[in-house]
């Protein structure tokens, strides 16, 4: 015989109550069917569990033991009906994400902590992917939810949902040649050498189609993985970057570079969300969703605000050093 749950359950209720008879009322069962369960019982385990007298029902010691293994049992299997249900409404679980470089370096963290706020028993699992590779990874099923910039593209079996703006800026070396310009279009930066991200990157493709386009090519004079390297690269003189300008801003205070407009229509590009299709998602990752596109855009994704922005920024830079301290400090 196979020791089921609700034997054991009426078992605990006969030893609470020290009668069948009343262990049948509160039970809903009739008082045979009762004890036919605890004679099963007590034949599978070849021990009595109870001692029967005129005054009801005693535990034995075996009978003690094993009551105190079927409270463990049964609280371990209503733990597991709890634990499952957490992840039928979302409340547990894992969700695979891959995201672009810009998108985790200024928007992914403070989002996701808002989230596991309110999920902390669901697990984040965050990959970093250039845009095409995951649009890729989404439609082949290696990620639950992508994050990555509007190329205009996707593959078939992928949706698309809004997320945020983004603003590119160039950054060029600190009191070099270019400094006092106030903005640079696309033919301005093919004149120049261009420290690129990895091959494929959102930035990269840009300006390998704006030379297609003009039938000019784009000095990649060196090729980084990450943000602070193209800066360090612009730095020193080796050529000019292309920064989200959240980002810019954050690294002018402690690189050598200066920012400058980028008068081209994908400087104000689009990141956006991808997903396979909503029936396909496992409920946490639906719950991330709706956590991500009910996010209020900060003001500083305005127009307005971009624009006002940058020219604080090159106000600061012009002043005397004294006056650019301050503005650093206050920045």
């Amino acid at each position: 015989m196979r020791i089921d749950p609700v034997s054991l359950r009426l078992f605990l209720s006969v030893a609470e109550l020290g009668t069948i008879a009343g262990a049948a009322d509160r039970e809903h069962i009739a008082a045979s069917a009762i004890s036919k369960r605890i004679s099963d019982l007590e034949d599978a385990l070849a021990t009595d569990l109870f001692a029967r007298s005129n005054k009801g029902l005693e535990l034995t010691p075996s009978g003690v033991e094993l009551q105190n293994l079927a409270r463990e049992i049964l609280n371990s299997l209503d733990n597991v009906y709890s634990h499952m249900r957490g992840y039928a409404r979302g409340a547990r679980g894992l969700v695979r994400i891959h995201a672009n470089v810009s998108i985790i370096a200024q928007f992914l963290p403070r989002d996701l902590q808002t989230f596991v706020e309110r999920y902390p028993l669901v697990q984040l699992q965050v990959e970093e992917k250039i845009s095409t590779a995951i649009l890729r990874g989404v439609a082949l099923n290696a990620a639950d939810i992508g994050l990555y910039a509007d190329l205009g593209t996707k593959p078939e079996g992928v949706i698309s949902l809004p997320y945020r703006d983004d603003r590119l800026v160039i950054v060029a070396p600190r009191g070099g040649a270019l400094t006092r310009r106030t903005s640079m279009t696309c033919a301005d930066l093919l004149e120049h050498p261009f420290i690129g991200l990895q091959t494929g990157s959102f930035i990269n493709l840009q300006l390998l189609r704006e030379g297609s386009e003009r039938g000019l090519p784009v000095n990649f004079r060196v090729q980084v993985n990450s943000y602070d390297a193209v800066c360090l690269m612009v730095e020193a003189g080796m050529g000019l970057g292309i920064l989200p300008r959240r980002l810019a801003l954050r690294y002018a205070s402690t690189f050598g570079i200066d920012l400058i407009a980028l008068d081209a229509p994908w400087g104000n590009r689009k990141l956006n969300i991808c997903i396979r299709s909503f029936e396909s998602l496992p409920a946490a990752a639906r719950l991330l969703i709706d956590h991500l596109q009910q996010l209020e855009r900060p003001a500083e994704e305005d127009e307005a605000y971009f624009r006002t922005d940058l020219t604080r920024y090159r106000q600061c830079k012009f002043s005397p050093p004294l006056a650019l301290s301050s503005c650093e400090v206050q920045g």
